[in-house]
């Protein structure tokens, strides 16, 4: 598991990668990849390409990472989801809640 993010330059944007298993032992790491930039971006994006699993405690990392950034106004993209990380993330209505690419 690896957890890496990357600052547009004018910090308006913020890319969150996801590789391997997202799961509890990826909290600390998914934590400190958003909340150490200020301010909080407009539009974050969790990219899940390399992403192979997704549990309970990374829906509730997701919805954690939402509330930071200011939850029914936030703008937050997961892209990238393979067809076992949509299924979950349409099951648990996701969608409603971010855009999923």
């Amino acid at each position: 598991m690896a957890v890496t993010s990357v600052t547009s330059a004018d910090g308006k944007s913020l890319t969150i990668t996801i590789e391997g298993r997202f799961d509890f032992s990826a909290h600390q790491a998914f934590r400190g990849a958003y909340e150490k930039v200020s301010p909080v971006p407009s539009e974050i994006s969790v990219d899940m390409k390399g992403t192979t699993y997704l549990d309970s405690s990374a829906l509730g990392m997701l919805l954690l990472l939402r509330d930071h950034s200011g939850g029914d106004s936030s703008n937050i993209n997961l892209v990238g989801c393979n067809e076992d990380i949509r299924k979950i993330l349409n099951i648990s209505n996701f969608e409603q809640l971010f855009k999923i690419v």
